[in-house]
């Protein structure tokens, strides 16, 4: 039997999930909702499925087994917690944009909640689901590089956007933070600095977003990671950049989908997989796709909360990070990071 799904928000984001559900062989998607009324219609048309603009009437009026929420706010996530707490609520599994919520007491609760009721929460984290960070784990597991000791991620893109100071770490780094997280395991202290781009008619001849970070974040495997960010680069040419090292070699993976090499430190055996090897991931939308897909089929397989892949719990736990980098550089102090 398929898994039925919805999709609530339906914006462009929502529309690269009901078109990665499309194209899965195993669902069906059973309606889509939004507040705009035209946006839903639109979308419940170009899907051929019900449309509905309120989340109690949808949840009233169709059965199904779990839904995205794709809504969108501020920080990119304050639109979130409403609908996915009234989805769980109503037995529902919800794979939940980034970031769970732009409040961290908010993703604590959705966290909290799921587990509460045993239902599954994921967090749509998709730069861990190319083939690329498959591959360099899978290297990692095996002992290819040793034992890890540093990591090194940049992320960066070209975004004006002054919506809030601190929109750039909440809204674009769960990304870059949970690859760090995926290699390296759990953080346990972080220090950041901040600083803000020039901007003509800004507030002070500065741009109200803190629009450039670096982190250096502590595991408790006693690695180091750190991570670039800006919202001030040109990105056409190189948007992610992810390297590791360990006492035996590194991988690095270039623009998070391009090229895949390994270094061992013994020998000069280089080895190089270009994105035409792994198939061609075409884009950065594309690695939504492969995301949805494997939500779908951990749920139809049944597999263990615990075993769910970018997890509520690893949406939760970059949060954690994030907050604790905000109150490194507001306190000039590192920070302790409670469930990182």
């Amino acid at each position: 039997m398929p898994l039925r799904v919805a999709v609530i928000g339906v914006g462009h984001i929502g529309s690269l999930h009901l078109e990665a559900y499309r194209t899965h062989p195993d669902v069906e998607i059973v309606a889509v909702c939004d507040l705009l009324k035209e946006k839903a219609e639109a979308a419940g048309r170009q899907y051929s499925t019900l449309a509905y603009h309120n989340v109690a009437a949808l949840l009233a009026k169709e059965q199904f087994d779990a839904v995205s929420i794709c809504t969108a706010g501020a920080q990119n996530g304050s639109h979130h917690f409403g609908p996915a707490m009234q989805c769980l609520a109503a037995g529902r599994h919800v794979l939940c944009e980034k970031p769970l919520s732009n409040q961290l007491v908010e993703a604590r609760a959705m966290v909290a909640k799921a587990a509460q009721l045993g239902l599954y929460l994921g967090t749509d984290l998709n730069h861990r689901f190319t083939p690329q960070a498959e591959q360099a784990k899978e290297w990692l597991t095996a002992g290819r590089i040793g034992t890890p000791l540093l990591a090194n991620v940049t992320l960066w893109i070209d975004n004006p956007s002054d919506k809030s100071p601190w929109f750039h770490i909440r809204a674009l780094h769960p990304h870059s933070l949970d690859v760090m997280r995926y290699y390296l395991g759990k953080a346990e202290k972080v220090h950041a600095f901040f600083c803000r781009a020039p901007k003509a008619d800004g507030p002070d001849g500065k741009r109200l977003c803190w629009s450039n970070v670096q982190v250096n974040v502590l595991f408790e495997n006693g690695a180091i990671g750190h991570l670039t960010g800006s919202y001030d680069a040109n990105s056409r040419l190189s948007l992610e950049r992810t390297e590791v090292m360990g006492t035996e070699g590194r991988f690095v993976i270039d623009n998070c989908y391009e090229k895949l090499t390994l270094y061992p430190r013994r020998s000069d055996d280089l080895v190089v997989i270009p994105n035409a090897l792994f198939g061609g991931v075409p884009n950065f939308e594309a690695t939504i796709s492969r995301r949805v897909h494997r939500w779908v089929d951990q749920l139809n397989a049944g597999a263990p909360r615990t075993e769910i892949e970018a997890s509520g719990e690893d949406g939760l736990a970059v949060q954690e990070i994030i907050e604790a980098a905000i109150l490194s550089w507001e306190e000039e102090r590192v920070v302790d990071v409670e469930n990182g």
